[in-house]
């Protein structure tokens, strides 16, 4: 009996051991990660933007939200916030941004087209996907207004596509999508369920659940902040800042022709430049400002670059700004490099500038008109005129150490191969996870080490029987679709 009980013990003992190391792996596995940054580039219907801006409709379309456009047709929506499990595949994800369609213009000023689309969001579950959107739209001819909330606007052919174990960023690439029936009321008739919709591509990063705070360490040198914290307030009496950021987008249509069809190119930020969609940031800004007189000289960081086919070859850096209210205007320069060539200091853009006290610790001024000068269409090589309409400017200085520069939309980061789930193979049930990175949680080794943690654990349930039966027996016993372009139905 001592030995039998012995036995039991060890056995026991040996699965305790096991479960509780294969346990909170499984559990980690298990836990979803945050969606936290990127983008959703979809031109909803090539051929209706055509409809839209063509003879017609003779209408247009404008963004609204930080919306951006890419290429010649393709509309960016930015900012991404949701979920996404690897181990079942589901993935949520809302973005922000939308697009305004008008068209038809009628006697009393009003549209007879009257579309908009935001706030785009995909939601994917167990193979099946759908693209959601907020819509309000005018119906044909009799111009009632629907507002709708999250429209299950188009469904997603993912055919062959695992969502399963991706890595960071997640990335999918041309998707076809389908309008549904909902989709087509809430696009005020214009099509008929099942007519085929632009593809959509997305790039979203994912980040684990968020790390337990350290315990701060002493301050050790509190007396040498505070003499820093007196100097920069002195500082700012004295009209110095170090903080502000300039936004402009240069031209849409630029960027539009950059990398569309003809220019078939891409711009490069670099030296802290940032993307925001439809506008770059030129941060780390500092100079001077006097609130009296509502004046600003500043220089900022970042730099810009426009390559492409027929020689396209323009560079934007070492940005500065200045501004006097009292003469209503503003001006952005930079040093411009084109052909080889650096001419320094350019006034590229003039911009309007009639308020610009500061509110809450924030100097700013939002999207404020712009118009090229006549040393900017040389910068351009005269592909605009001196006085053409470009991007408006949005520049924030903080002249408060409690103000917070306003927060650019999110691209997330930039799509890879490797983040994007993997297709499955045409005769192979399914295809292995693609390759997890340091942050998509748990890879290919984790689930090595629970195999083999599995087959331990059936060796010690095998090995406990074996104990159990030599304890009552006296000896053991041998023994991938597109479809074309076509016209809105017309009645």
């Amino acid at each position: 009996m001592p030995s039998s009980r012995s036995s039991r013990a060890l056995a026991v003992a040996l699965l305790a051991v096991l479960l509780g190391a294969l346990l909170p792996a499984a559990t980690a596995q298990a836990a979803s990660r945050t969606v936290q940054g990127g983008r959703l580039d979809w031109g909803i219907k090539a051929s209706f933007q055509s409809y839209v801006t063509g003879p017609i409709a003779n209408g247009s379309w404008s963004l609204t939200g930080g919306a951006a456009t890419v290429g010649g047709s393709q509309f960016r929506f930015h900012s991404a916030t949701g979920s996404y499990d690897p181990d079942s595949g589901a993935f949520s994800s809302g973005f922000s941004g939308g697009v305004h369609f008008t068209g038809h213009k009628k006697a009393d000023g009003g549209n007879e087209l009257d579309l908009t689309i935001s706030r785009p969001a995909i939601r994917i579950s167990g193979g099946s996907g759908m693209l959601h959107a907020d819509m309000v739209s005018k119906e044909r001819g009799t111009g009632k207004v629907s507002n709708r909330s999250q429209v299950p606007l188009a469904e997603l052919g993912l055919g062959g596509i695992d969502m399963k174990g991706g890595s960071t960023p997640i990335a999918l690439t041309n998707v076809p999508t389908t309008l549904t029936a909902e989709g087509a009321s809430a696009f005020a008739g214009y099509y008929t369920e099942g007519t085929p919709l632009d593809p959509v591509s997305l790039s979203v990063d994912t980040k684990g659940a968020a790390a337990q705070p350290k315990p701060s360490a002493p301050d050790e040198k509190k007396d040498e902040g505070e003499k820093k914290d007196k100097a920069k307030k002195d500082q700012e009496k004295a009209g110095r800042f170090e903080e502000a950021a300039v936004d402009w987008g240069v031209r849409r249509t630029f960027r539009e022709y950059v990398t569309g069809s003809i220019g078939q190119g891409e711009w490069t930020l670099a030296d802290g430049a940032q993307d925001g969609g439809a506008l770059f940031r030129f941060p780390r800004g500092k100079g001077t400002y006097d609130a009296e007189k509502e004046t600003l000289d500043a220089e900022f960081s970042g730099s810009i670059r426009f390559t492409g086919a027929h020689d396209l070859d323009l560079k934007f850096a070492a940005v500065t700004v200045t501004v006097a209210v009292t003469e209503g205007e503003g001006t952005l320069s930079a040093d411009v490099t084109s052909e080889g060539r650096t001419t320094k200091d350019v006034p590229i853009v003039t911009f309007e500038a009639e308020d610009f006290a500061p509110k809450d610790g924030l100097a700013a001024l939002t999207e404020a008109p712009a118009t090229l000068t006549a040393e900017g269409s040389k910068a351009f090589g005269s592909m605009y005129r001196a006085g053409t309409a470009m991007d408006p400017v949005s520049l924030a200085v903080t002249v408060d150490e409690k103000a917070q520069l306003p927060a650019l939309p999110d691209l997330g980061s930039e799509p890879t191969a490797a983040a994007e789930p993997m297709k499955k193979a045409a005769e192979e049930p399914s295809a292995a996870p693609a390759a997890a990175s340091s942050d998509s949680g748990p890879g290919a080794g984790t689930w090595a080490a629970m195999g083999g943690g599995a087959l331990l654990l059936l060796g010690a349930v095998a090995a406990f029987f074996v104990l159990r039966r030599r304890s009552v027996q006296p000896a053991p016993e041998v023994a991938d679709a597109s479809a074309a372009p076509d016209s809105p139905q017309t009645s």
